[in-house]
C-alpha cells in the first residue's frame, strides 16, 4: 500500500451514529501520521533498499491485520473471490514500493502531489472495467488534475527526471486495487479484504527480498517499525473515520496531506518545493475535490 494513502474499504449504509465532525478529525490526524510515516520512510531508504522498508512495513501490516483472524476464527480469512483479492493486494504492494522508491529520490512534496493523481485513474479505469459513466465534466476534472500532475513535475526543464514516473506509477497500481475493491462491493468483509491485502503483499514482497536485501542495522530496523506502527495506526483511525461519515465528505480532507509533506519536506530535509509543484499541486487537489463533490452529489 501506498504509505500516502489510506486502503479504501467498502463502507456500510449510513447510519444515525454518523458523526461528520469526529470523522474529519479522525482523518485530519490520519493525515498527519501518513505524512509522518513518508517523512521516516525518506529517511530509511537513504541507506535501505525500499524493498525491504515495505517488507518490514508489511510484515507489522500483516501482524495487525491477522488480528481478527485470532480474534474470530478462520472465518474471518474466507473469501468468495480469492483472486480478486490477491490481485488487489499485489497491486497495493507494488504501488507501496514504487512509492518510497519515489521518496527516495524526490521531494516529499513533489512525490506526494503526483502521487494524488490517483483518485483521477481510479475514474478513469472505472470506465471500462465497472462499466461506471463519468460525466463531461469529471473528465475535465480528470485532464486538469493530469496537467497537474505533469507540471508538477516540471517536463523540458533541469528539475525534470524520469523518477517523477515513480509516483505516477504508484498512483497508477493502486488505482487498479481500489477499482477491484468497488468491483467486490460488499461481498467482502472489511477485515478479510485488510487480511488478503496484508498477507499477498507480503508474499510479493518476500519474492523480491532475495534480490535486494541487507540486514539492516538497529537503527534502520527501529525506523522500519515506526512506519509500519505509524501507517497502521492511520490505516486504523481512516477506517474508524470512514465508519463515521461518507468517503465523499472525507476524501477532500485527506489533501490536506500535501501541506504537511511539504512542511516535513522543509523541516526535515531542506527541501523548498518549487512553483510549479506548488501550481501542479493545487491542480491536482483542485481536480480531486471537484470529483469529490460530483461524487457526493450523484447521492
Amino acid at each position: 500500500m501506498s504509505l500516502a494513502r489510506p486502503i479504501a474499504l467498502p463502507r456500510p449504509q449510513a447510519t444515525p451514529a454518523d458523526d461528520p465532525l469526529r470523522a474529519i478529525l479522525l482523518v485530519l490526524a490520519a493525515s498527519v501520521l501518513f505524512s509522518i510515516s513518508d517523512a521516516t520512510a525518506k529517511r530509511v531508504s537513504e541507506t535501505l533498499s525500499p524493498v525491504e522498508v515495505a517488507w518490514i512495513r508489511y510484515l507489522v501490516f500483516v501482524l495487525l491485520a491477522l488480528l481478527p483472524a485470532v480474534r474470530g476464527g478462520r472465518a474471518v480469512l474466507y473469501t468468495r473471490r480469492p483472486v480478486l483479492q490477491a490481485v488487489r493486494g499485489v497491486g497495493v504492494a507494488a504501488s507501496a514500493v514504487l512509492f518510497i522508491f519515489g521518496l527516495r529520490v524526490l521531494p516529499m512534496a513533489d512525490n506526494a502531489a503526483i502521487n494524488f493523481v490517483s483518485p483521477l485513474f481510479i475514474a478513469a479505469l472505472s470506465v471500462p472495467l465497472l462499466g461506471e459513466r463519468v460525466d463531461k465534466a469529471r473528465w475535465v476534472a480528470i485532464v486538469v488534475g493530469l496537467l497537474g500532475a505533469v507540471i508538477a513535475a516540471q517536463p523540458g526543464t533541469d528539475a525534470f527526471r524520469f523518477v517523477c514516473l515513480l509516483p505516477a506509477l504508484s498512483a497508477a497500481t493502486w488505482a487498479v486495487g481500489m477499482v477491484i475493491t468497488r468491483l467486490m462491493g460488499n461481498a467482502e468483509r472489511p477485515t478479510t479484504t485488510l487480511a488478503w491485502t496484508a498477507a499477498s503483499g507480503l508474499v510479493m514482497l518476500s519474492c523480491l527480498l532475495p534480490f535486494a536485501a541487507r540486514l539492516p542495522d538497529g537503527r534502520e530496523f527501529a525506523l522500519c517499525l515506526v512506519i509500519g506502527v505509524v501507517a497502521s495506526a492511520g490505516q486504523w483511525l481512516v477506517v474508524l473515520g470512514y465508519r463515521l461519515a461518507p468517503a465523499s465528505l472525507l476524501a477532500p480532507f485527506s489533501y490536506l496531506q500535501l501541506i504537511w509533506s511539504t512542511l516535513l519536506g522543509w523541516l526535515v530535509f531542506g527541501a523548498h518545493p518549487a512553483t510549479a509543484v506548488i501550481v501542479g499541486a493545487l491542480m491536482i487537489a483542485g481536480s480531486g475535490l471537484y470529483s469529490a463533490h460530483r461524487e457526493r452529489a450523484r447521492w
